[in-house]
């Protein structure tokens, strides 16, 4: 079971936290950090100093890094052009050595549009849908050659389909609860198929419609990876577990029913749970950035565990 750290920071980060969290996942064996891509705070939280954006952070992380994989859960189409995007992220993996992995949803927090001036277009998931093909299609096209797109919603005549990522292909993460487009989009353009804060039941269904999709498209169900976005509250004991979900303001247990949340042991125990239904990945949300101590636990009395 790969674990992976994954943060929120428009609930409140700077650069440097976010560069702290991100050398722990690498000196404690974690396989990658990732990082949410939003502009606007959530729930009851001040929020501050303000938001950081995806790619620049990673672009910076890219460079004090060495091992860990690095992206998104999920950027946001709504916030860049394509070819846009696709730019940015190749540069970022020739920057990280090849390192990155994008994750790309349709969009859907419409009120951090409204407050940073940026277009909330009705039709999300056939836009969505035009922003894989291209930017697929863009890192594909051979060296030498142009990608022209003809679409809907975007238009690209003989794009020299520059630059190219450093690896031979970026892995596309498409994830989300939908019960027939997102499975045939994930199994058109994905790698990998991420199903966030879902039961171990939910995500059974939502796995078979997957590779249901998968074969359908004529790539085996197998040619996907799998994998949960979870909350993780972990202590070593009940008080500090209590601890742990009080500085996040939530409760211990609405946690253990819907996350990760709990002794090391219990932990384990429902990893094993999402492993048997087909899960091979979990990227666990750390919601308080400054405690590494969780980090070094997870690191310790769980993942040790699950090798």
């Amino acid at each position: 079971m790969d674990l992976r750290i994954f943060t929120e920071p428009q609930q409140g980060a700077t650069y440097e936290t976010l560069l702290s969290v991100a050398k722990a996942t690498e000196e404690l064996g974690f396989e990658a950090f990732f990082r949410s891509d939003h502009y606007l705070k959530m729930g009851a939280v001040d929020g501050l100093p303000g938001p950081t954006d995806a790619w620049i952070t990673l672009a910076g992380l890219a460079r004090e890094t060495k091992r860990i994989r690095l992206g998104t859960l999920m950027t946001a189409a709504t916030f860049r052009l394509p070819g846009v995007l696709a730019i940015q992220v190749a540069q970022v993996d020739q920057m990280s050595g090849g390192r990155v992995e994008l994750g790309l949803g349709a969009g859907w927090f419409e009120e951090e549009h409204k407050a940073y001036g940026i277009p909330f277009p009705k039709e999300k998931f056939a836009r969505l849908e035009e922003q894989l093909a291209i930017i697929t299609g863009l890192w594909a096209t051979e060296p030498g050659k142009t990608f022209t797109f003809h679409g809907r919603y975007y238009d690209l005549t003989d794009s020299p389909a520059l630059p190219k990522p450093a690896q031979p292909k970026v892995p596309v993460l498409i994830g989300g609860h939908g019960a027939t487009r997102t499975p045939r989009l994930a199994a058109r353009f994905a790698d990998e198929f991420n199903i966030p804060f879902a039961s171990v039941e939910d995500s059974e269904r939502q796995f078979g419609r997957v590779r249901a999709a998968a074969e359908e498209a004529g790539r085996g169900a197998d040619a996907l990876t799998y994998s949960n976005a979870l909350v993780a509250c972990v202590g070593k004991d009940d008080q500090e577990v209590a601890r742990r979900a009080a500085a996040i303001g939530r409760e211990v247990d609405e946690l253990k029913a819907n996350g990760l949340a709990g002794t090391p042991a219990e932990v384990v125990d429902k990893i094993g749970r999402y492993q048997e239904i087909g899960s091979g990945r979990i990227y666990l949300q750390i919601l308080d950035l400054d405690d590494l101590d969780h980090l070094e636990l997870i690191s310790s009395r769980v993942q040790s565990q699950l090798r």
